[in-house]
Formats: structure tokens, sequence, C-alpha cells
């Protein structure tokens, strides 16, 4: 027994030291293990910045459970949990990642962690949940992620990842939630992701995919499925029609187009979101979405839907959005398309409607005003409903936003306006609207945004605007009002940033409390009636940006406003200012655009800053000014000449007159014996002594012969209706030239060659070309030459860069946005000048790409004036003064005026059309000559039918050259519609219904200051 009991115990000795064995065994593993997480994690904080000190617990004195955002397991010390959402960490991930094997869930979202997503993050089989949204990461999404298999959850939204989707992803099988929206992805959606059965949230917005969705989708759970803002294409997807649970579906600007299904609303009847905005679907928008009775936002914004909204709409209590702006719904129909209203009154959680820029032609709904008091946001801006707001606006108290500009409203603005308290945008420029602005205005003290432009309104500025303390932008441009400023409204505490008043008719002295408004961004007062002198306080608008005081009565001299160094537009021209340019102006290195021009001003122009490009710098119309640099074509300034000594008597004038009179004398005989003998050797030389204008013919056939390589064709730059145009360099002064040969066996040459110069005798502006002399000679065989010397345009004609013939020459040759613009502006400055501010108007009567050239800083310049016609006006009528010319026109075909084809005799609204056409071409790339253009449809009904809802649609691609991709905003969009409407206005059929330029350049140089 005893022996028995010694094994028996010594046996128990054994298994309890191998429990120890093997217990101390596994602490060693698990804290070995600790270890492993503990130097994962130190090497993932080495990666980072952390300026906030967020992660200073990870460090040795602290257990590891414990560290900030560390979350173990319950039955071991295994890190499970990393969570360090929004801790504004920046740097990089550490591969270390990879080490944290018991990981189950990541989230590092709402930091600045940049680089890209290590691959070593597949080596985490345990991960079910990865979110590292709104962070700055690169590089393409690691294939191997697919190894964490039990994932259920990947966001990686808001970074800056690029590459296709990988293929292997459609391997998570447990995969619900994938959101990858805003960042640079390509490719396609991979029909392996119909593998994901689980898949119930897509989110793709705002990416560069492409393609169909595929059918494969069919086959997932999905509830939520986000595409805005790609590239994809195709019909309504059909697979979406096969998942009844779908709650959310968001196509928006993509390229869908199409038809919907009449019974779409039957196949998804939990749908709560539909956004089908800027595509092209076309068709009706089916009743049938009404059965969707969860439904709460509807967004069919900018497309090509036609008929009418359905009254069955009116039937969601839970809709919140109605957004049909940009369609083709209305008419001018009996049925006005506008019943749906008085059914929408039953949606009692309605915030949002808007109707903008559709086609409905009908009296403003006295039934807007019985939607619920909920709706915050009512816009119908951009159709033509007429008629007067209704008194009972007001029950709409809880609108935040009332747009209803560019309609055909009358009447007078009612008071009950003064009751909607909660209005930060209001917008009702544009119309028909008269009588005084209310001064219950001023009620409104949420006001932030306030536009009565562009109406018929008269009276004064309420003071009670001054009450709206947080109004930032105010438009009341283009209307009748006068008076004076209210001094409510120029206190310090205003934090206006926009103030425009131009175009009304505000008189007497600009108050210097202008300067109380240091928020100023952009300040135009622009042709009213202020007179005396420039208050110096604007001086204190620091922040000023833009300022526009052309066409008042101004005096006095410009104000040292040396401190207002972020000036960007600064236009003092047409008024009566005197006194010499200051000096600091050079010194404004944001100057983009300066015009003083018809003013007095005298002396020196400053050099330097802006003053060395000519073509952002008009000074036109100031006699006395002078400069000592050629850059702006000024007279040089005289040196000056030293003091007399005030001690010489006036006895000691007569002796100088005594002396140089007799030397005067002889020298005019000199001359005179000079020119004989310089004229007989001119006839010599064949050079004949006419007269053309105000050019001094000192040039001769030899001289351009020379300049020209005997009028090689290598040189030829060109050929018009009367001649050739060839580049040539001046012997006498090194400078290149463009020689305009006239070809006088062609019958019309001579009056064209006669009409030019009389045209460019005494006008003179920046945006037309310079021609420095002309030449009537004999050549070497005894005909008669005759020649138009021009100042050398660099880049060619805007012909050239709208349409190089050559392929070599496209890749190299392209226009952007802003220099189509540029030019446009330059365009119509030079065609107002002719038209409104020469002594004598002047019709072009031939404007097309091919007569615009482009100097080296691409600023264009009007050339060819072989067909202008002075003019002369008696009261409306233009009327040609040379009747010696013919009053047809010959033109160009695509851009002649209409009226011309008729035997009207040329005036400036034939160029005012011609503009219209080229303005046109400009921004679609469509010559109006083109194939396309047959029958009825011509540029401008091109234009039209596009206008406005697919504007992006016609814009030439070029502009967007060399562009991975461009996202074209509704900024851009309505900036691109107005510059659309501009050409539509311009190109109008009849001649009264065009604009004239004066009104067409303020508005392009408005487009201009505003992307600025």
């Amino acid at each position: 027994m005893g022996l028995k009991n010694s094994i028996s115990h010594g046996l128990e000795t054994i298994i309890n030291l191998q429990s120890m064995m093997v217990f101390l065994f596994f602490s060693l593993s698990l804290a070995l293990d600790q270890d492993t997480d503990k130097l994962a994690l130190l090497q993932l904080k080495s990666l980072f910045a952390d300026g906030g000190g967020a992660l200073s617990s990870w460090n040795d004195s602290n257990p590891l459970c414990s560290w900030t955002g560390v979350t173990c397991g319950l039955n071991h010390p295994r890190v499970v949990s990393l969570y360090l959402n929004g801790l504004s960490l920046s740097g990089s991930l550490s591969p270390y990642l990879g080490n944290l094997s018991f990981l189950r869930s990541i989230d590092l979202g709402d930091n600045s962690i940049g680089g890209e997503i290590p691959a070593e993050i597949g080596s985490l089989p345990r991960l079910q949940s990865l979110n590292l949204s709104n962070n700055n990461l690169e590089g393409q999404i690691p294939y191997n992620i697919t190894r964490c298999s039990k994932l259920w959850r990947v966001e990686l939204d808001h970074n800056h990842l690029t590459g296709p989707l990988p293929v292997e992803m459609g391997s998570l099988s447990e995969l619900k939630i994938l959101h990858l929206s805003t960042n640079n992805l390509t490719g396609v959606i991979p029909p392996s992701f119909g593998n994901l059965s689980s898949l119930e949230e897509l989110d793709l917005l705002g990416n560069n995919m492409h393609g169909e969705v595929p059918v494969s989708l069919s086959r997932t759970r999905l509830r939520v499925f986000i595409i805005r803002l790609n590239n994809f294409a195709g019909e309504f997807p059909p697979a979406l029609y096969n998942l009844s649970s779908l709650e959310v579906i968001n196509l928006s600007h993509n390229n869908f187009y199409g038809t919907l299904r009449s019974d779409i609303g039957l196949l998804f009847p939990g749908l709560q979101n539909i956004a089908l905005a800027s595509n092209q679907f076309t068709g009706q928008i089916p009743a049938s979405l009404s059965n969707a009775t969860n439904l709460g936002l509807i967004n069919i914004g900018s497309g090509n839907f036609t008929g009418t909204i359905p009254s069955s709409f009116g039937s969601l209590r839970n809709l919140t959005m109605l957004n049909a702006w940009g369609n083709f719904f209305g008419g001018s129909s009996s049925d006005d398309g506008l019943g749906f209203l008085d059914y929408l009154a039953n949606c009692t959680m309605l915030q949002w409607l808007d109707l903008s820029e559709n086609q409905y032609e009908a009296e403003l709904p006295l039934s807007i005003t019985n939607l619920t008091n909920q709706l915050q946001w009512l816009q119908m801006f951009g159709n033509m409903f007429y008629g007067q707001i209704p008194e009972s606006i007001d029950r709409l108290i809880g609108l935040q936003r009332l747009s209803l500009e560019d309609n055909l409203l009358s009447g007078t603005i009612p008071s009950s306006i003064g009751r909607l308290s909660n209005l930060d945008y209001f917008n009702l420029g544009d119309n028909n609207l008269t009588g005084e602005i209310p001064s219950v205005i001023g009620n409104i003290s949420t006001l932030v945004h306030f536009y009565l432009n562009n109406n018929n309104l008269g009276g004064s500025i309420p003071s009670s605007l001054g009450n709206c303390s947080f109004l930032l932008d105010l438009a009341l441009c283009h209307n009748k009002l006068s008076g004076e400023i209210p001094s409510s409204l120029l206190r310090s505490s205003i934090v206006l940033v926009s103030f425009n008043i131009s175009h009304n008719a505000f008189q007497g002295p600009l108050t210097s409390n202008i300067g109380n408004l240091k928020s100023l961004v952009d300040l135009d007062v622009s042709y009213n009636k202020f007179t005396g002198e420039i208050p110096a306080t604007i001086g204190n608008c620091l922040g000023l940006e833009a300022l526009d005081m052309q066409g008042n009565m101004f005096d006095g001299s410009i104000p040292l406003w040396s401190i207002l160094r972020g000036l960007q537009f600064l236009d003092l021209s047409n008024n009566n200012l005197s006194g010499e340019i200051p000096g600091y102006i050079a010194s404004f290195i944001g100057l983009q655009f300066l015009n003083l021009s018809f003013n007095h001003l005298e002396g020196e122009v400053p050099s330097g800053g802006i003053f060395r490009n000519s073509s952002a710098v008009d000074i036109t119309s100031n006699r006395k000014l002078c400069s000592t640099t050629m850059e702006l074509s000024l007279p040089p300034c005289p040196q000056k000449s030293p003091i007399s000594d005030s001690r010489k008597g006036i006895s000691s004038k007569y002796i100088v007159i005594a002396t140089i009179l007799p030397c005067f004398v002889v020298a005019l005989c000199c001359l005179g014996i000079l020119f004989r003998l310089r004229k007989s050797n001119e006839e010599k030389k064949g050079i004949v002594n006419h007269s053309f204008g105000n050019f001094a013919l000192k040039i001769s056939y030899n001289d351009l012969f020379i300049a020209t390589n005997g009028f090689s064709p290598q040189n030829l730059l060109g050929s018009g209706a009367f001649g050739h145009v060839y580049k040539g360099m001046l012997e006498t002064d090194n400078k290149m030239v463009a020689v305009k040969v006239l070809s006088l066996q062609l019958k019309g040459a001579l009056k064209s060659f006669t009409a030019e110069c009389e045209a460019l005798q005494n006008i003179r502006h920046r945006n037309l070309v310079k021609v420095l002399t002309a030449c009537s000679s004999m050549d070497p065989q005894g005909n008669e030459f005759k020649a138009l010397v021009y100042a050398f345009m660099e880049n060619g004609s805007l012909d050239s860069w709208l349409h190089p013939q050559i392929a070599e020459v496209r890749l190299e040759r392209h226009l952007n946005f802003r220099q189509r613009l540029n030019i446009a502006v330059d365009m119509a400055s030079a065609l107002e000048y002719l038209h409104h501010l020469c002594t004598t108007s002047l019709a072009h009567c031939d404007l097309k790409p091919s007569n615009v050239l482009l100097d080296g800083e691409m600023t264009a310049h009007l050339s060819d004036f072989g067909l202008a016609r002075l003019l002369f006006t008696s009261g409306e009528d233009v009327i040609s003064t040379m009747s010696s010319i013919s009053s047809t026109v010959r033109g160009t075909s695509g851009y002649v005026a209409p009226e011309y084809g008729m035997g009207i005799n040329p005036s400036t609204a034939g160029d005012v059309y011609s503009f219209g056409v080229l303005l046109l071409e400009m921004f679609t790339g469509k010559r109006p000559t083109d194939d396309m253009f047959h029958d009825d449809l011509d540029l401008r009904n091109y234009v039209k039918l596009a206008c406005p809802g697919r504007v992006t649609e016609i814009l030439d691609p070029s502009m967007f050259f060399g562009r991975e991709r461009v996202i074209v905003t509704q900024n851009m969009k309505e900036l691109f519609l107005t510059i659309f409407q501009v050409g539509l206005a311009c190109s109008a059929e009849l001649p009264r219904e065009r604009k004239n330029m004066r009104e067409v350049a303020s508005e392009l140089n408005a487009i201009r200051a505003r992307i600025l």
C-alpha cells in the first residue's frame, strides 16, 4: 500500500507539474502575443503626427488595454478593436497594423492620414469592420483586403484613392455596407459584385467610374444604391427593377437616358429617396411613384422630362423635397400643368419645392400660398410666370429662400413680404416690378442675400434696410432708384460684402460714409449721376477686390488708395477725373483689369505692374497722358527743361527771338528744298505719295518686298476676300509686322482699301488691331500696289484656335474657358467702342473668328475693316454715310445679319448679330456653317434647344482638354447658361430684339468679375 500510495502521489505531482507548465506556457504565449500587439501599436504611433497628444497614453507606463482607443478581448488581453476616430492624426499607416491578428474593428476615420492602405491589412482574418473614411489616403484599394473574409462593413469614402475596384471584392460574401464615395476611382462596377449576396448599401458617389450597371447586382439585397457624380451610362439600370428592397436610388449627374417604366413605383414599394437629376432621361414622370408611400425626396432636376408633374404626389405625406428644376414641364396651353400644386398642400412635411427653369407660361399661381408653412425653399425662377406676387405670400411663414427671378412678374412688391421673418435669400430680380421697395423689408432681420436687380423700381432705398444686420449681398442695379444711400445702411456694423446700385439715377456726391462698409469685396455704383470727388474713405474697405465707378460725373483726382492691395478690378472710366495716375496702382500685384479711359488725366503713366500688360489696361481718351515706355502706345513724355534764370530780364527774350527767327526761316527754306529732292527720289523708287487718313506713308514697295522675303509663300499668313496677308520683318526697326496686300484686280478691292483707311484713321482702342502704316506705290512692272502694315499678332487668328486643321496642332491648341471668356470680353469692348464711344459710330460688318487676332498674351484684337461703314444716327435709325459704296454688305455666310439679305443698310445691330454667332461658336466649337446644320436647325436653334437643361451637352470639349474629368458644377453651369443667353439675345432675328454692345460688354464683364 505504501508503495502504491507513493506511486499515486508521484503521478499526481507529475500531472500538477505538467498543468503548471501548460499554464506557464500559455501565460507566456499570451504575454508574448500581447507584446506583439504592443509593438505593432507603437510602430503605428511612430508614423503618426500626433500634435494634439491624443496618443500620449501609448507608453510603457500604462497597461496596453488602457491605451486611448484600444479595446482588448474579455477572455484574453489581445487587441480586438482600435477606435481613433476624429483625433486629428496625420502621417501614414504602418504595415505593422497587419500584426494585430485579433482585430475585429478598425476605425481611423475623420483624421488626416495619408499614404497608401498597407497590403498587410489582408493579414487580419478576424476583421469585420474597417473605417478609414475622411482621410487623405492615396493609391489603389489593396486586392488582398478580400482575405478578410469576415468583413461586413468597409468605409473608405472621402479619400484620394485611385484605380479600379478590385474584382476579388466579389468574394466578400458577408459584406453588407460598402462606402467608397468621393475618391478618384475609375473603371466599372465589377460583375463579380453580384456575388455579394448580403450587400445592402453601395455608395460610389463622386468618382470617375463609367460603364453600365451590371445586371448581376440584381442578386444582392441592396437597400441603398448611390452612384451620383460619375460617368455611368445606359438606360435606367434594369438590375434595379428587380430589387424591390431598394429604399434609396441616386443616379444623379451621370449619362443615363431613356424613359422610366410606368410601374416604377409598384416595383419599389419601400422607396424613400429617388434622385435622377442631371441625366438625359426623357418622357413623363410616372404617377405610380406615389405608390411608394414612404417617399420623402424626389430630385429630377436638370433633366429632359416633359408633360406635367403628377397630382398624385399630393398623397405623399412624407414628402420633404420635390426638385423639378431645369426640365420641360409646363407650356402655354390652356392646361398650364400647375394643377399638382393644389394637391401638394396636403404634403405637410414639404420643405423644398423647386420648379425653376421650366416652360411654365402662366399667372403666378395663388395656390403656392396654400402650401405648408413648413416650406423653407421655394424656387420658381427662369420661367414665364406673369401677374403679381400674391399678397397672401406671408402664409409661407417658414420660408428661408424665395427665388422668383427671371420671370415676367409685374406690379408692386406686396407689403406682406415683410412678415416672412425667416428669409435669408430673397431674389425678385429680372422681372417687371414697379413701385417702390417697401420699407417693411427691414423687418426681415435674418436677410443675407437680397436681389431686386433689373426691374423698374423707383423711389429711394428704404432706410429700414439698415435693420438687416446680416445682409451680405445687396443688388439693386438696373432700376430707376434715386435719392441718397441711407446712412443706416452705411453703419460700421453692417457687413455688406457685395453692394451693387449701378444703372440707376442716384445723383449728388457719394457720401464718405461708404467707407464704413469695411467688409466690402465688390462695390458697383457705375452708370449713375454721382458728382463731386470720389470718397477717399473707400480706402477703409481693405478687402475690396472689385470697384466699378464708371459712367458718372466724378471729378477731382484719384484718391490715395495705396492700402487697397487686394484690388483685382478697378474701373473709373467715363468720368471727369483729372490729375495724374497715382503711382501706387503699379504696386497692386493682384490687379487684373484697370480702366481709366475717357477722363481728363494727365502726366506720365506709371511704369511697372499692370501697366506692363496693355491688354489689361484701358487709358484711352485722356489726351494729356504720356509714357516713358512703349507698352501703352502713348506719346513719349517730354524731357524736363532746366529752370530758367529768374534774373534774366524780359529784354533777353526779344534777343532770343531775334536770333532764332532768321534761323527758322532759313530752316524752312532748306526743308522745302529737301522735300522736293526726296519726292523726286521717291518717284524714282516707285513711291506715289497719296494721303490715306492720318497714316504716314513712309514705306516703299521695296521695303515690304524685302521684309516679306519677296512676298514668299512661306511668309503667307492667310488670304481674304480682297488680298493676302504676309508675315514680315522690317529692317528699319527690326519689328515683326503683318502686311495686307490688296489684290486690286478684284472688284471692290480698292473700295475695301479706302474703307479700311477711312475707318482706321481716327479710331484707337487696345482691342483693335494696330495699323502701323500704309503703302500706295507701284510694283516693278508698273502695276498699282496698295498695302496696309499691321502690328504682328503672334498667336494668329481665333479661327485657327477654334478649328485647327492639322491633328498635331489640335493636340497643342486649345482655349480654356477663361481664355474664351476673355476673348469675348475683348471683342465686346472693341465693338462697344466702335458703336458707342467713337465720334462717328462705325459698323465693322465682317465679324468672324478669322478677323479676331490674338497677340502673344492671348489678348484679342479686331481686324479687317475692309467692309466697315461710318454711320451717323438719326433718332433710332442708323444710316450709312458712304453712299458711294453699295449698301449690300458681303460679309461672310453664317455671320451676316439676316436683314442685310433684304437690302437693309449696314448698322451696328448687324455687328451685334455677328457677335452673337461668334459667341455661340466659341463655346460650342461649332461653326455656323457646320454640316450638321440644315433645314430649320442652325447654330442658334442648336443652342436654344439645349438651354437651360442640356447646356453641358453642347459645350466644346476642347475647353477641358488635358483634364481627365471635369465636373461642371452648378455655378459653372449657370455661367455657361448666361453666356449662351447673351449669344442668343445678340443673334435674335429682328434687329430691335437684339441687345446693344454697351449692354453686352457690361454683362460679359460682370460674368468675368464673378469668376475672378
